[in-house]
């Protein structure tokens, strides 16, 4: 079964006249596809971003101003106007901090003995996701406050950042404040997941702590102290009438071994514009740990499907190999602070897979930089890479 449709180009981060999408729909003896590592951005952004650089080459154009000159006045699929969108910021910060300007833009034009050196580059959005929450915020006689909301923190620094919101909120030093999250009897929350805990939770908390502000300064603090309970819904996760993204600009250098076919990523460089960034400690920690991630897809982590019971073969980490400290040298990221009104009382968007949908792509882009072969199935590995250099040095001689 297939359908076709032509219509302005989606939710790429650049803009096109038209484009054509044909989808293709057949029974398989496959386990159900889902999430991994992210969402659909995350394979669709290697697609997008690996074309995006192969017309630059054609058109022997650079693959950072080709995005820039297709920039977009508003989002492509819907029309609406962006809440706020930094990409071409991005991309002449990370140019800038990575040298770019100083890039031989021919493939195969720097090597050093076996090895081929290359660099790319690729853009990344991200949506904007918020759902509706509940928190409650309590004042208690000592002057401390405790904060109680049903969220998950999965190494992200939610506690702390939630933390942080109802200080400011509450206009009181952050050791003054307590959170209570990870518990079911717990008010109700969203999940955590698609880059949304902080937008969506953080939302709630601030309203709680908003509330409560109010109430302290109406009169004394009774002895058994206040509670203040505020629920989002229905406008958390109503519609808006604003296209909203993060956004970011991915630079990688990678060396290719001829002999081996093995990849290594020398450097990585992203630039995020992620909305107000409210803990620059653990934001950088999830860009980092997001760009590693998109190593990983890069290179590393690849499944089989057993044949006899259609299922991954693949089933602990001495099978399916992600990527260590050891793989990545050099890794950097920093970001745009913006000042997004249209997006919730903190400014925040989210930051967890911004990170990683683009750094694939600009790895991918670095390889064929480096060896002038254009790979299209990840993970990129030593044994695909170094059948792509024979074949393509083999055309060349004959």
């Amino acid at each position: 079964m297939a359908r076709t449709a032509a219509r302005p180009s989606g939710d790429g981060p650049t803009a096109s006249g038209r484009s054509v999408t044909t989808h293709r729909m057949a029974p398989l003896d496959v386990p159900t596809p889902s999430w991994m590592r992210a969402p659909g951005e995350a394979p669709g952004m290697y697609a997008l971003e690996s074309a995006m650089d192969e017309l630059a080459t054609e058109l022997g154009m650079d693959p950072v101003e080709l995005r820039i000159v297709n920039e977009p006045g508003t989002e492509p699929d819907s029309g609406k106007p962006f809440s706020s969108r930094h990409l071409v910021e991005c991309l002449r910060a990370g140019a800038r901090r990575f040298d770019w300007a100083e890039r031989d833009p021919r493939p195969r034009s720097r090597a050093e003995g076996p090895l081929l050196v290359g660099s790319g580059v690729a853009a990344a959005t991200y949506p904007v996701l918020v759902h509706s929450s509940t928190a409650v915020a309590r004042a208690l006689p000592d002057g401390t406050f405790l904060v109680r909301i049903n969220a998950t923190d999965i190494g992200t620094g939610a506690r702390t950042v939630l933390a942080q919101i109802a200080a400011d909120a509450l206009a009181v030093p952050v050791a003054r404040v307590r959170t209570d999250v990870g518990n079911s009897d717990l008010p109700a929350a969203s999940l955590a997941g698609g880059s949304s805990g902080t937008a969506s939770w953080g939302w709630a908390v601030h309203e709680a702590c908003t509330r409560l502000a109010e109430r302290l300064a109406e009169g004394p603090l009774p002895a058994e102290g206040i509670e203040v309970r505020a629920d989002t819904a229905g406008r958390a996760d109503a519609d808006s009438p604003f296209a909203r993204h993060a956004f970011g600009a991915h630079f990688a250098e990678v060396a290719v071994d001829t002999v081996t076919g093995e990849t290594r990523v020398r450097r990585l460089l992203g630039v995020y514009a992620a909305g107000h960034i409210l803990n620059s400690r653990t934001a950088r920690s999830q860009f980092v740990g997001g760009m590693t991630m998109g190593l990983g897809m890069a290179l590393t982590e690849g499944s089989t499907l057993d044949a006899a019971f259609g299922d991954f073969a693949e089933s602990d980490p001495a099978a399916y190999h992600v990527p260590t400290h050891a793989d990545v040298p050099d890794i950097e990221a920093h970001w745009i602070d913006e000042d997004d009104t249209r997006l919730n009382p903190m400014g925040s968007k989210g930051i967890g897979e911004i990170g990683i949908v683009g750094t694939a792509a600009a790895i991918g882009n670095a390889v064929f930089h480096a060896t002038g072969v254009r790979l299209r199935e990840l993970p990129l590995t030593p044994d695909r890479v170094l059948s792509g250099v024979r074949e393509r040095v083999g055309s060349s001689a004959s």
